[in-house]
């Protein structure tokens, strides 16, 4: 019998395309042609939206008729259990730019957890909360997210086996957000794939906390 693998592509952004061991895919946060990278053209069965920002709620852009997922609380979807945290995009509570979804997913044996626009240090009720997460995805460049020290802290508390930075800046966009070196500055576990695409099992995971930095399409 094979392995089971969980496959996570980026597409940019706070963008993922997340396919199960069983085939079921998963986007998250899909984003308009504004933003500058190339608009997802894929077919997905589940699209997750943690908040509706035009950067991130580009749900028309997806073929197949998939389930939105986009309100805090329980759901699940073709077997897949998805919880979704009620947060901040912001450090005051959602004056400045409202709340934030986080979306923590049983795929296939696999715990994830996307962080999407973060823009506080959750509580720690709200952390404990998230369990042991295998692939976190984090925001990391500040300015409308948590920044990279933010982000550290919580990569440090939270332990993921892999955190994959995402929400940072590139040649693709003009965003005012930091690049994702300050972030990777000081850490010794980093992994830069030159690929857009993460595929790993269970057994492949690492023991200590790696950082896994994507290419994006």
């Amino acid at each position: 019998m094979g392995v089971d693998r969980v496959r996570i592509r980026w597409l940019g952004h706070a963008c993922f395309l997340i396919t199960a061991p069983d085939g079921t895919r998963i986007l998250t946060d899909p984003f308009d042609e504004t933003v500058g990278y190339r608009v997802p053209d894929v077919e997905s069965e589940i699209v997750t939206v943690s908040h509706d920002h035009f950067d991130h709620n580009n749900v028309r852009c997806v073929r197949g008729n998939p389930v939105v997922v986009d309100k805090p609380g329980e759901h699940e979807v073709r077997g897949i259990k998805i919880s979704g945290i009620p947060t901040f995009h912001d450090e005051v509570h959602g004056k400045k730019r409202g709340t934030n979804t986080v979306f923590v997913m049983d795929v296939g044996g696999f715990r994830l957890a996307h962080l999407g626009d973060l823009g506080e240090k959750p509580a720690k009720e709200v952390l404990d909360g998230l369990g042991h997460v295998d692939i976190l995805m984090i925001p990391v460049g500040g300015y409308y997210t948590i920044d990279a020290g933010t982000a550290s802290e919580l990569v440090e508390e939270l332990e993921p086996s892999i955190a994959i930075p995402m929400h940072y800046k590139t040649p693709a966009i003009s965003f005012p957000i930091a690049e994702v070196d300050k972030f990777l500055a000081g850490k010794e576990r980093v992994e830069r794939r030159h690929t857009t695409t993460l595929e790993v099992s269970r057994p492949e995971l690492p023991r200590e906390t790696t950082i896994v930095v994507l290419d994006y399409e």
